[in-house]
């Protein structure tokens, strides 16, 4: 997995990206390539479980590297150049943040990351993302669903965001030195993500009638998924309790405010879709996924799988 990404030019505000490559302890970015947490504390904070802290960092990672795939395939099948970039950075963006967290969740804990042939020179944060089966997966089920028309890539970045920054927004605060950095710079990428994503629904939702409808049956189709980002995994709780992680429950309120917004901007009610059940009460944080992600991964990772001794 590779991270890096051009500076975007900044004319009046502070980039995203100011600072990338700076070697700061301080920041958990760009460091060094052969280790992306070079230079920043992993210690475990006292009185926290390394399992969990471990597991939670695992699962934030694994959404942002399902969903960083998802928007990526929009490459070069954006309706226009601008899009096609905007989406490309915004893949890239979640890509770097998932480097960062699996690094984070292998250094954590070490057996979750798989054992890999011998030889092998792929350091724990590549052998998390090629190596594991679907079910061995922890990410949100919103993430990993086939890409549908802009309307639903619009949907779906918007509410992935709006989610993810509200908890992010709270996780800068964490006790682990490196979640807390990785959030602190995330809050601004996300921001990004996700005020593009509202720009986009207003306008669909204003524009003609073809463009309406085809965002209205979007948020339709996504909405049973909006209330299971909040649900609380006992390892988010056990997180949460040790002053390392965020109870997304407790940033519903905070998240659908900025919703409703957009939504009240668009002239756009929401839903009334019941949400979609697990399988046995088992979510995509119990690692059930459905057959999407099974086919993503096995294009994901069929050269990794396939050279596993490779060197890139």
């Amino acid at each position: 997995m590779d991270s890096h990404i051009e500076t975007p030019p900044d004319d009046e505000h502070e980039s995203a990206y100011s600072g990338l490559l700076v070697n700061d302890a301080h920041w958990a970015f760009g460091t060094d390539f052969e280790d992306p947490l070079a230079g920043v504390d992993t210690t475990i904070p006292d009185g926290v479980d390394a399992a969990t802290l471990g597991t939670y960092a695992l699962m934030l990672g694994d959404d942002s590297l399902v969903m960083s795939h998802r928007v990526s395939e929009w490459t070069s099948n954006a309706p226009d150049l601008e899009d096609d970039i905007a989406l490309s950075n915004i893949a890239l963006d979640l890509l770097g943040q998932a480097r960062l967290l699996l690094a984070r969740a292998a250094k954590a804990d070490e057996s979750l990351v798989p054992v890999l042939p011998e030889g092998s020179p792929a350091p724990p944060e590549d052998a998390l993302a090629f190596f594991r089966e679907a079910h061995q997966l922890r990410n949100v089920r919103l993430a990993e669903l086939v890409n549908g028309d802009f309307a639903e890539a619009t949907v779906r970045v918007l509410l992935f965001s709006v989610w993810r920054l509200a908890v992010w927004e709270r996780l800068h605060s964490s006790r682990d030195h490196v979640l807390a950095a990785v959030a602190a710079k995330g809050v601004k990428e996300l921001a990004y993500h996700r005020d593009y994503a509202a720009r986009w629904f207003v306008t669909l939702a204003q524009g003609t009638d073809e463009s309406r409808r085809r965002l209205l049956a979007a948020l339709e189709e996504l909405w049973p998924l909006w209330p299971e980002l909040f649900d609380t995994h006992p390892v988010e709780a056990a997180a949460a309790e040790a002053g390392v992680g965020v109870d997304p429950a407790t940033v519903r309120e905070a998240a659908e405010g900025v919703l409703d917004q957009v939504l009240a901007a668009a002239d756009v009610a929401s839903p009334a879709s019941p949400r979609r059940s697990g399988v046995l009460g088992r979510t995509g944080r119990d690692g059930m996924h459905g057959e999407p992600l099974s086919r993503m991964l096995a294009e994901m990772q069929s050269v990794a799988r396939a050279h596993p001794r490779g060197l890139w």
